[in-house]
């Protein structure tokens, strides 16, 4: 029985040590167990869901649902010219989508493959196009950081280390993680990422928005004005429920922003 304890042990160290992946410009390692391919498939079919659900009014033919898509475009431009520049594009099959979701709540979100969804309650807080580009530029690096793939890949781990490994034999085992994490057939129940993710999207965001000739410093007032908004509200909004403190995060931005700025073009 040791043996045989000590035989899984080492399958799952060569198992994680041959499943990783590294996120672009900051180099971190992360476990990857998700096939690229089949998690975007997914969630392409839960972003179709969420648009076509009776529940989702998608704003269109207006002036802030073409900045959303305007904006949208220019970062995505921007990130696959250096994803192509540094021989990445062939990782990022993305088929980008930008839409603006008629929705009081505070909240955006991009997912795996660059499904994008802006929201108009978190409008009155972007105020500007830069602001606007500070929270999609944040949403497409969790993408590009294959963030959803790496919290799925994780609690894959887990189940396999809590001895559910007969899971890996299903050609759909990602499926239920996928399902759960977007309530694909309903409205979407985001997954949540961990504060470690938050600050990486952070300083990614900070760079493709800059890519895209948006000042990266803009991004800190953005920030300070949800701060002010969830001290008013005394509770947080959604889109800051895992982000880190307040102070914190204005702190680490100030930091990053002179790595951003040299990829800062008017």
């Amino acid at each position: 029985m040791n043996r045989f304890y000590k035989y899984i042990g080492a399958s799952l160290v060569a198992l994680f040590l041959y499943s990783c992946a590294t996120v672009p410009l900051t180099g971190r390692r992360q476990l990857s167990l998700v096939s690229d391919k089949e998690i975007q498939n997914q969630a392409t079919q839960a972003y179709r869901a969420f648009l076509n659900d009776s529940k989702t009014r998608v704003v269109t033919g207006t002036s802030q649902a073409t900045l959303v898509k305007n904006v949208g475009n220019k970062i995505a431009a921007s990130v696959n010219k250096y994803l192509a520049s540094q021989n990445l594009q062939d990782q990022y099959d993305f088929n980008w989508e930008f839409n603006l979701i008629e929705s009081s709540d505070v909240n955006a979100w991009c997912m795996p493959g660059g499904k994008v969804a802006v929201y108009t309650g978190i409008l009155p807080f972007t105020l500007t196009e830069a602001g606007l580009a500070t929270v999609m530029g944040h949403e497409i690096a969790h993408a590009i950081a294959r963030h959803s793939a790496e919290q799925m890949s994780n609690q894959q781990a887990a189940a396999v280390l809590g001895g559910v490994i007969g899971v890996a034999s299903s050609n759909s085992k990602w499926a239920g993680i996928i399902n759960n994490a977007y309530g694909i057939g309903g409205q979407l129940a985001m997954l949540k990422y961990s504060r470690s993710n938050e600050s990486e999207a952070d300083r990614l965001g900070l760079i493709f928005m800059a890519m895209a000739g948006y000042n990266p410093a803009e991004s800190v007032k953005f920030w300070q004005r949800m701060a002010n908004s969830k001290s008013k509200a005394g509770s947080p909004p959604e889109f800051l429920s895992t982000h880190p403190s307040d102070d914190r995060r204005v702190k680490d931005l100030e930091k990053l922003i002179p790595e951003a700025m040299q990829y800062y073009k008017k």
